[in-house]
Order: C-alpha cells, then structure tokens, then sequence
C-alpha cells in the first residue's frame, strides 16, 4: 500500500491537537494546516466531510534527502491528512518509503525509512 492510515478514538480538533504535539516532539514542524472542507465549501461546492491536510517538515531531514537527490523535492513536504469517514476520525500519510522509492537510491531509501518510522510512530500515539 502507497499510505499508511488508522483509526483513532478521538474527534478532529484533539486529533489535530494531539499530533501537531507529537510532530513537536519528534522534531517536525506544521508548515502548512489546510482545511480542505472549508476551502471547497467557500468555492461553493458541495464537501462536508471533514478534512484537514498538513504539512510537516524536519529540517535536518529535508537537508539530508535533498544532499542526495534534488528530485526528491517533488515529495516535500511531507503531507499528513486527519479526517472522518462515516463517523470516525482516521489520521494517514503517503509512505515516504513508497515516494522515495520511485528514485531508486539505497541512501534515500534508508533515510526515508527512519522517517517514515517516525512519522508513523507519531500518529500511533493518536491511537491511544
């Protein structure tokens, strides 16, 4: 699968809350908060589910992966979106394993998988 996605027990605002904290904690920083619901619904068009995309960036990271491979901008930032379906908030992410692989490098491969540990362990924490 290209994403990683779960279901968490909280609603939308804690969930939100809860993983901006825990992105602090493991060094990535909200770049960009985009509520894809309010933006669609002030174009006028028929959304309601809740949605809200982030962006996140560790700058060290990004320094590294880019050291590598300039190419690998296309996928930065890395994006991360906390939503509900049917009732339930669900928090997933593409796999940056899965993005990095597209430029088949074994540097950027091993870089990619430690972040994407880390990212996942962040929205795990959501879980509990």
């Amino acid at each position: 699968m290209f994403h990683y996605t779960v279901d968490v027990p909280t609603g939308m605002d804690e969930t939100i809350e809860r993983l901006e904290e825990n992105l602090k904690q493991e060094g990535f920083g909200v770049l960009w908060q985009f509520s894809v619901t309010e933006k669609l619904q002030e174009k006028g068009l028929d959304f309601s589910t809740p949605m809200v995309i982030f962006e996140v960036c560790n700058p060290q990271e990004a320094a590294r992966v880019l050291n590598e491979n300039l190419l690998v901008g296309y996928f930065l930032p890395c994006k991360l979106v906390v939503y509900q379906e049917n009732g339930i908030t669900k928090i997933g992410m593409p796999k940056p394993t899965m993005l990095v692989g597209m430029v088949n490098e074994p540097a950027l491969k091993e870089i990619a998988e430690d972040i994407e540990k880390r990212l996942v362990a962040c929205i795990d924490q959501c879980r509990q």
